[in-house]
């Protein structure tokens, strides 16, 4: 971590805070701001207080490590797509036919030396403080409360190293903890995760399970805790692969299990298979809260750390934030992977403000009719791409998968009613759209085909909205997109008393001037946005339930309940406290104008 900053520094990135600022609500807050700017700042808090407690942290707060695109490939050492070739070299080696292909695959192989951690016998420097017994305290670690609604305070970057009951099997995987006591976290390892899958066999066992958090050290040991692999591998092998260098790992002082040797932070227990507790609730990364539920408990044992530790953290919620980064790399790394199992994909984009699992779009070559479709399930069935709800198709013509305004268009000029496929699959543990838990719809777009005709005259949105309200009081604004395409969005906002599909029915006496048909509610979304409307909507619908392709094609992105017949609990969005954000700004610790915070929707708007 002192290598990092001292980058960070170097490169006129680090912003130093020497102001006392609050663990809870303030640090995050101007965390959670900075990382929206277009060049942000690495953020390190030099004097982080408890306000409530009185008391002064010894341990500085870093957050934003991957501050940018330009930090991220800092943390890496190269570009990822320079990763990902590395990578498509070894999943096609083969046998060499000539001397300098002899040359080439042997430093290929050579690189391999490097992937394989060492686990040396002597203590690492994070383990030059060892805390035990009584005098065990997570509240002395500067652990941040995030958001107001949030159940408490969240380990949000611990790297949670585990291993399988008969010991053959490691894993390194990002998950939050939540402190409820002085000595004992709660562990949200979700169910599809593979610590998860460790922590059934010991619960099958009756045995409790040893596991150890790190926290700090190399920022690029936090990605990998997110690094989608096959289960089995272990995450930190892609350290050694992508820095070239073997880890240096050591072992935990009360349990078996290998942590990197340069952590700033390690706290080491056990988790009770017979303990679970109510955890949450928490505002995600999906800019929502997931509500109360229960996971195990994990005792603490021993905290150890370096002299003079830094705490590292990240902050999640409404996009854009530090995922953003971490994402990109993720995305441009694993795409030679994808390719084993999809040899017809060209490229692919996770846009954050589909947050990853909700939205991808996809370059292909289509080779032959249903190719797409055939493509899609290839997608639902491979690892954490199982996840994903909303899956759009494009030939390898189309413009960047980046370029939106151009791959819109691109994909609104070839939609027919043969276009969608709408199945059902598994869905991410904090999914909320979902009509029951784990399971929900998935949608895919083929939009491979020839461009269509255009079939539909749009009227003006005065005009539209005009005659729409006569068909439906609920309605209050609305606003139309690429009106010039053969498939132009129309995002109406109405005050739901009813279900929407009440008010779409009405609306196909209008199929002669809409075709594709968006409901929000009439708080919380701006028509003028359309890069939280993005989020909105990728967030809210299950497409089995809110996707309707009739005479005109219709998407329910409201707020669900009982009349929709929608039985399980609605989060809340995650918003900043205003007042936290106006005492911030007042003091310059945050400087951004009214329209940043409207932009981002970080401050709830009154009414």
């Amino acid at each position: 971590m002192e290598n990092f900053l001292r980058l960070v520094k170097k490169l006129g990135r680090l912003k130093v805070i020497e102001d006392p600022v609050d663990v809870e609500l303030e640090i995050p807050h101007i965390a959670y701001i900075e990382i929206k700017k277009e060049k942000p700042y690495v953020l390190l808090f030099t004097n982080p207080v408890d306000s409530k407690r009185k008391y002064k942290y010894p341990i500085p707060v870093v957050m934003n490590a991957f501050a940018g695109f330009d930090m991220t490939q800092k943390i890496f050492g190269k570009h990822p797509d320079e990763i990902a070739r590395e990578i498509e070299e070894l999943l096609h080696l083969k046998p060499p036919s000539s001397l300098k292909e002899k040359i080439d695959t042997l430093r290929l192989l050579l690189k391999l030396r490097n992937v394989f951690p060492k686990r040396v016998k002597r203590e690492g420097i994070c383990q030059r403080i060892k805390i035990t017994g009584e005098n065990i305290d997570l509240f002395r670690l500067p652990v941040l409360k995030t958001w107001e609604k949030d159940g408490g305070r969240f380990i949000t970057a611990g790297q949670v190293y585990t291993k399988s009951l008969d010991g053959k099997l490691q894993n390194l995987g990002l998950y939050r903890l939540q402190i409820v006591s002085k000595d004992e976290m709660l562990m949200h390892w979700q169910i599809h995760k593979d610590a998860s899958h460790f922590f059934d066999q010991y619960y099958r066992a009756g045995k409790k399970m040893p596991v150890t958090v790190a926290i700090g050290g190399d920022p690029l040991y936090t990605w990998c805790g997110q690094a989608p692999l096959p289960y089995g591998i272990f995450e930190i092998l892609l350290y050694g692969f992508i820095k070239q260098k073997n880890p240096v790992l050591v072992k935990s002082i009360t349990n078996d299990i290998y942590i990197p040797e340069d952590a700033d932070i390690v706290i080491e227990g056990e988790v009770d298979p017979s303990d679970f507790r109510h955890e949450g609730p928490f505002g995600d990364h999906t800019g929502y809260y997931t509500p109360v539920e229960n996971f195990p408990v994990m005792k603490v044992k021993m905290i150890t750390m370096k002299e003079n530790p830094y705490y590292y953290a990240t902050v999640v919620g409404k996009p854009p934030v530090e995922d953003k980064y971490m994402g990109w790399a993720t995305e441009r790394i694993f795409l030679p992977l994808l390719k084993t199992t999809a040899p017809d994909l060209v490229d692919y984009h996770m846009p954050e403000n589909g947050v990853f699992h909700n939205l991808i779009l996809a370059k292909i070559k289509p080779m032959y009719k249903g190719h797409a479709k055939q493509i899609m399930h290839a997608f639902w069935g491979v690892g954490q791409m199982s996840f994903v709800k909303h899956a759009v198709f494009v030939d390898s013509d189309a413009p960047d998968l980046t370029n939106y305004p151009e791959i819109t268009k691109y994909i609104l000029e070839r939609l027919t009613e043969k276009s969608f496929l709408i199945t059902e699959g598994i869905v991410d543990q904090l999914d909320h759209s979902s009509y029951e838990p784990l399971v929900g719809g998935k949608l895919g777009v083929d939009a491979t085909d020839k461009p269509v005709e255009k079939k539909i005259s749009p009227l003006s949105d005065e005009d539209l909205l005009h005659r729409i309200k006569q068909l439906d009081s609920d309605v209050i604004d609305l606003k139309q997109y690429m009106t010039q395409t053969s498939n132009p969005i129309t995002i109406i906002k109405v005050k739901k008393t009813k279900p929407v599909k009440e008010i779409f029915q009405k609306l196909k006496s209008l199929k002669d001037h809409l075709r594709i048909v968006i409901f929000v509610d009439d708080q919380n979304n701006d028509l003028d946005n359309p890069y939280m409307l993005v989020w909105r909507v990728t967030n809210n619908i299950d497409a089995l339930k809110d996707v309707w392709i009739e005479e005109i094609w219709g998407i329910d992105a409201t707020k669900k309940w009982e009349i929709d017949g929608y039985h399980r609990y609605w989060p809340d969005d995650v918003f900043c406290t205003k007042e936290v954000v106006e005492k911030l700004i007042e003091t310059k610790l945050i400087n951004v104008d009214r329209s940043f915070l409207e932009r981002y929707q970080i401050v709830e708007r009154e009414g």
